[in-house]
């Protein structure tokens, strides 16, 4: 994985794009959350719409062994319907916020989707065969009448063309007074949480009517509210240990073996401000969109608005490693407060290694951060640019005084266009970027 960011053994070109190039986007196609599962044969994609669809890998070609399979829809369901809540008199958007994959135990795949009051667990499963020979019905699903069977008959297995079946096999509801930000299976595969603005819920698989409250910040006067929890996520390797970040820029780090309420954190991460960069926007851009543990679980990421931060769980006074993910808006605070885009909410996600960081930016650019060789990209999601194993050329911003014929005015970033959402394959080079109704994927070229 050397010189995954940018070193000239390395380059990253364009695979495939799905959706349509329509101008005039749909609301309701806008892709909210993007996730290969543990084995990257599939990739999920939730969209605003309450859609989830499923892609799966395609075998590679022999004849071209330099092509890698491709990613093709295996299936699309219908996840979540929008619903009034009649208590409070207000709408629930059926909009993905969240999708996680179960590990793998039989031939069929589990997933959990959320949108912000209720999480589903479905099983996707094949089938390739139906029974024939029934002795009560006809073929055609008719019944026979019972006087004209004279014989028994023995059911066959026929083959028939593949079907896939997405079915919900349990719904986690009624648990979360606010929006739900985050879901996260842990690692013993029973239980996983789900975490909103001030509550994390800790949940069994099995059983849906009854979730534990693990983390509860909620002040006694809502007028006392400081902070909000903005994501939360279990430890890959140790079942009893989660995180989750806040609003004022702070992780905590819980053990659920000390307490069976974690108001009480065993670790507390934060970097103290530096007293000359302060602003009226530090606090809102210091807030937390993003945490994830590396795959390891020694290390854990942070993402701010304007920066990625790598974190050793043994110190907790800084982190170990901060890339500038778009350091040239800092002076574009004023208007990006105007416009909204202040709050967005960009994701960020390591390499199956851990040696290699990615998350979004503006204009479709996504940044890559290589950690042994410090290295940094800027790539670009566009169908500009999307031709078939094309390679991509690295984009650049300037932010003043003369700009070179390939660099881009940061004065002209289109902030409609962002990159809120990637994932990265956990075994290979190949990466899904969702740039607002298309998936993009890219894979490293192999020469």
């Amino acid at each position: 994985m050397a010189g995954v960011a940018g070193g000239n053994d390395f380059q990253w070109c364009f695979s495939q794009v799905k959706g349509a190039i329509d101008e005039d986007v749909a609301e309701a196609d806008i892709i909210s959350t993007v996730e290969f599962n543990h084995s990257g044969e599939f990739l999920a994609t939730g969209d605003k719409g309450g859609r989830v669809v499923i892609f799966q890998h395609e075998q590679e070609c022999k004849n071209r062994p330099h092509l890698r399979g491709e990613y093709n829809v295996y299936s699309t369901f219908q996840s979540h319907e929008p619903e009034f809540d009649y208590l409070k008199s207000l709408e629930i958007e059926e909009k993905i916020n969240k999708i996680r994959w179960l590990p793998q135990q039989n031939s069929a795949h589990f997933l959990l989707s959320t949108n912000d009051k209720t999480i589903k667990l479905w099983k996707i499963s094949e089938r390739d065969k139906r029974a024939e020979g029934y002795n009560l019905k006809d073929e055609d699903g008719r019944l026979r009448d019972p006087f004209r069977i004279t014989s028994l008959r023995v059911p066959v297995l026929m083959p028939m063309d593949l079907m896939v079946e997405a079915s919900p096999r349990r719904v986690f509801a009624n648990a979360h007074t606010y929006h739900i930000n985050s879901i996260s299976v842990n690692s013993d595969h029973q239980t996983y949480l789900s975490a909103d603005d001030l509550r994390i819920n800790l949940w069994h698989l099995e059983i849906t009517d009854r979730s534990f409250n693990i983390v509860d910040i909620k002040p006694a006067n809502m007028e006392e509210l400081t902070e909000v929890i903005t994501a939360a996520e279990c430890q890959p390797n140790q079942c009893n240990v989660f995180v989750y970040s806040s609003s004022k820029g702070t992780i905590r780090l819980c053990d659920m073996r000390a307490a069976a309420l974690c108001d009480r954190h065993t670790k507390f991460f934060e970097e103290p401000e530096d007293p000359s960069s302060r602003s009226f926007f530090s606090e809102i851009i210091s807030s937390i969109s993003d945490v994830k543990f590396s795959h390891s679980g020694r290390y854990m990421m942070t993402r701010d608005y304007l920066s990625v931060k790598v974190w050793d769980l043994n110190m907790e006074s800084r982190p170990v490693e901060t890339y500038q993910v778009h350091e040239y808006l800092r002076s574009k605070l004023c208007s990006l407060y105007e416009n909204d885009c202040i709050f967005d909410k960009f994701e960020c996600c390591w390499n199956g290694s851990d040696s290699a960081i990615m998350t979004g930016s503006y204009n479709n650019f996504f940044r890559m951060f290589d950690r042994n060789t410090r290295k940094d990209i800027t790539l670009e999601a566009s169908r500009e640019s999307s031709k078939p194993r094309g390679t991509l050329k690295p984009r650049k911003v300037s932010t003043g005084g003369k700009r070179k014929k390939d660099e881009i005015s940061v004065d002209s970033l289109d902030f409609n266009k962002k990159i809120l959402h990637t994932a990265w394959h956990p075994k290979e080079n190949v990466i899904a970027v969702a740039a607002t109704n298309n998936l993009y994927i890219f894979q490293d070229k192999i020469n």
